[in-house]
């Protein structure tokens, strides 16, 4: 019988397992003994808490779109401009704990496994229309809503391709050198455009 008050914490063991388990393998092919163990709890235990391996990748998924969201909130309450605000959402998903390793190689998973699994690509709906959102609040200030449309596209795009090219190197990641791309687009379209009336 499991301990009273552990669930929490050994449901996110299990998560964090699995992120790393399939940042490791690059791939949502891991097991849940392979990920149990990491945990260093019983796979019994890990079908427990989440049924089958499909609940426990969508938890999975859903608490990167959760900690992804915590620090965006975050971050936008800090900016008050609109300027500043495609700053910190550009900072934010190159953070440290969004740009590890593992984590790139989990989002990139993910993103595979959602061409097969109509749950997972709700999950990446979801993201793409929080991340556009959240660009089009920066941007409907400073330029008009069609070219604020294509900016939010083509800096979602970026975001993501860069994501791309992390899992696909080796080495440490560099989020310095990610934001500064973002940031030079940002800068070279608002420099096109003409200052609103």
């Amino acid at each position: 019988m499991p301990k009273l008050g552990m669930e929490p914490v050994r449901r996110k063991a299990l998560i964090d397992a699995t992120i790393s388990a399939i940042g490791e393998r690059g791939s949502l092919n891991v097991t849940v003994s392979e990920i149990a163990e990491r945990a260093g709890v019983s796979s019994a235990l890990a079908h427990h808490y989440f049924g089958p391996k499909e609940e426990l990748l969508l938890a999975t998924m859903r608490q990167l779109l959760a900690d992804l969201g915590r620090d965006s909130v975050a971050a936008l309450r800090k900016a008050t401009a609109p300027r500043q605000r495609l700053s910190a959402i550009a900072a934010v998903n190159f953070n440290a704990s969004q740009f590890r390793e593992e984590t790139v190689h989990a989002w990139l998973a993910f993103y595979v496994e959602a061409q097969n699994s109509l749950p997972l690509r709700r999950l990446l709906s979801v993201y793409a229309r929080r991340l556009h959102s959240n660009l089009m609040s920066g941007l409907l200030p400073l330029v008009p809503r069609k070219q604020a449309e294509r900016m939010a596209e083509a800096i979602a795009a970026m975001i993501d391709g860069l994501y791309i090219r992390r899992a696909l190197r080796d080495g440490l990641p560099n989020p310095a050198s990610a934001i500064s791309l973002v940031e030079d687009y940002v800068d070279a379209m608002l420099a096109k455009q003409a200052p609103r009336a």
